[in-house]
């Protein structure tokens, strides 16, 4: 049924044109090459959301994880590499006997020029090695994966993070970050290195050694609390940029209040930057003891959560019902999407799997309304295409069978 018939006989269905949304960045062109069932596949887009509608197993969460590593991290699936790859594996030109995803974007308002980015397993990384991942824009090789988020921002909901409220913290903060990454791209940097000293200066503590690496323990943590306080004071950014969105909900979904706990949250509200970064450095040289025994630190920005409740409920969001922490998780995005329109003049890329099914009705039109109010291109997996039906030709769909790709023509 075409969008216009589907008005006819329901007047809720959104039939906003495409001309009538705001640009946004998006991706004109996605290729992957050996990743998971995808031996080659590329497809072709514009700026409308995407609908990849197929049968369990078909590929439509893979295609979604080849989009996440367009960002920096590992992906909606926290996979490692080398658990990626296609078996056996077909050498491309540019990453012979690796996985590939390489995409063309359109980054910002306007048509604006196109930008040639792609990211891949090292294929120079062999069995022992450290894994890593190399990123190439406009085909030229870029050192670390911050290239990545200064370019494209990412954020997605998949079904594992039905639980993102009830789980370890650790979750919590890699959701946060993702969303930081869209207004400060060095965050990523900041986040990465801060992790590399934790790690080094544990491997010192656990050495049982320790004491006579005085110095050397005073420099990690000296960089430890400069970059601990840098990582927080970003998170505290975002938080006041997305409060106001948050709190006012979108239509079905629920207000949000959203907050951080940590001695290193609490220090930075109390006190300046500077401040905050002695505090903390005096606070990592008195647990050193205690930390040689952990492995670990006590205190930092890796020990921070995110606290949400639900503000028509008046509750945490660890207490409330499945739906509406799935309700709240929505509206954080949405919050995220609109607050990032606003600052960026560019919506982030969204990445929704398996989400429409799990919605009413009211829900799955409010979801499809505040995308095309944001501008973002979504792209938005389901077994049932007739969930989407409701988007029309404002949005894009396409078949995804047996890790093959076929964009329909018009409206389900």
């Amino acid at each position: 049924m075409t969008l216009t018939a589907l008005a006819k006989t329901d007047p809720t269905v959104i039939a906003r044109p495409l001309a009538a949304r705001p640009a946004a960045a998006h991706l004109t062109r996605l290729a992957l090459a050996d990743f998971r069932c995808y031996r080659e596949a590329v497809l072709e887009t514009d700026a409308r959301p995407v609908v990849l509608a197929g049968p369990n197993g078909a590929g439509k969460t893979n295609l979604l994880e080849a989009i996440s590593f367009l960002a920096p991290g590992r992906g909606l699936r926290r996979a490692r590499l080398t658990e990626i790859e296609r078996r056996p594996v077909t050498p491309t030109p540019d990453l012979p006997g690796a996985w590939a995803v390489a995409a063309r974007l359109v980054n910002g308002p306007g048509p604006g020029p196109e930008i040639e980015i792609g990211t891949g397993r090292d294929p120079a990384a062999g069995e022992g090695t450290v894994e890593r991942r190399v990123v190439k824009i406009d085909g030229a090789f870029r050192k670390g994966q911050s290239a990545l988020a200064e370019r494209l921002a990412l954020v997605w909901l998949t079904p594992q993070m039905d639980r993102l409220f009830l789980d370890g913290a650790g979750d919590r903060r890699r959701f946060l970050d993702r969303l930081v990454y869209g207004f400060d791209p060095a965050h990523a940097t900041r986040v990465s290195a801060y992790e590399q000293a934790l790690r080094e200066r544990a491997r010192l503590l656990t050495a049982g050694q320790w004491s006579g690496q005085g110095a050397w323990l005073d420099g990690l943590e000296a960089q430890m609390a400069e970059l601990g306080v840098a990582v927080a004071a970003a998170r505290r950014d975002l938080l006041l940029r997305l409060k106001a969105a948050a709190a006012d909900g979108f239509g079905p979904f629920p207000g949000a209040a959203i907050a951080l706990q940590g001695l290193v949250d609490e220090a930075l509200a109390a006190m300046p930057a500077l401040a905050a970064e002695d505090a903390l450095k005096a606070r990592l040289a008195e647990t050193r003891a205690l930390d040689a025994q952990t492995g670990g630190a006590a205190v930092g920005p890796h020990k921070s959560d995110l606290a949400v409740t639900h503000l028509g409920r008046g509750r945490p969001a660890a207490e409330c019902s499945t739906g509406e922490q799935k309700a709240l998780l929505l509206a954080i995005v949405l919050a995220y999407a609109r607050a990032l329109a606003e600052a960026r003049g560019s919506a982030p890329l969204i990445l929704l799997d398996e989400v429409a099914a799990h919605l009413d009705r009211a829900r799955r039109r409010a979801l499809f309304e505040a995308i095309l109010e944001t501008g973002a291109q979504a792209w938005l997996t389901g077994t049932d295409i007739e969930l989407f039906a409701e988007l029309g030709e404002a949005a894009r769909f396409v078949a995804v069978e047996e890790g093959r790709l076929r964009p329909r023509p018009g409206a389900p």
